[in-house]
């Protein structure tokens, strides 16, 4: 097996991990929304595209970290991705003017999975509000309708 397999194997890996962690969020949004001050449902329906993106960032991701780590470690350590992951970044990071890697490969690979959840609710957020049959439940019609 060569290099090139060993790295499509932990992206993959990595990937189904972010998945099933994802699966596992909804209750973490719930708990969110349902702690929602009026404050921040106006700041959300005035605010930018992706307003209730942000607040959902900001309000659930410590706790989507404690969720998505352990998943994504296991999917890690599954593959040998681990290995020499910190080594080599550590060393990257001393090269002058590169964006620094944290050389910790798990939190790396939750918070990017992590991103990759807050950019398609970004996408969905954008859809609710510019158009109306996205629309489908009767709160998202009474709060966007």
């Amino acid at each position: 097996m060569g290099q090139g397999q060993k790295v499509d194997e932990a992206i993959e890996s990595i990937n189904r991990a972010a998945e099933d962690a994802a699966n596992g969020a909804k209750d973490i949004f719930v708990n969110a929304i349902k702690s929602m001050t009026l404050n921040d449902a106006m700041s959300i329906l005035r605010g930018d595209d992706n307003a209730a993106t942000k607040f959902l960032d900001k309000t659930t991701r410590a706790a989507l970290v404690e969720k998505f780590k352990p998943i994504v470690k296991v999917s890690l350590d599954k593959v040998g991705a681990t290995k020499n992951w910190n080594a080599i970044f550590t060393t990257y990071n001393k090269i002058p003017l590169v964006e620094k890697v944290n050389p910790n490969l798990e939190e790396y690979a939750t918070n990017k999975a992590i991103d990759g959840l807050f950019i398609q609710i970004a996408k969905e957020e954008l859809s609710i509000r510019n158009n109306p049959a996205a629309r489908v439940s009767d709160l998202l019609k009474k709060v966007f309708g």
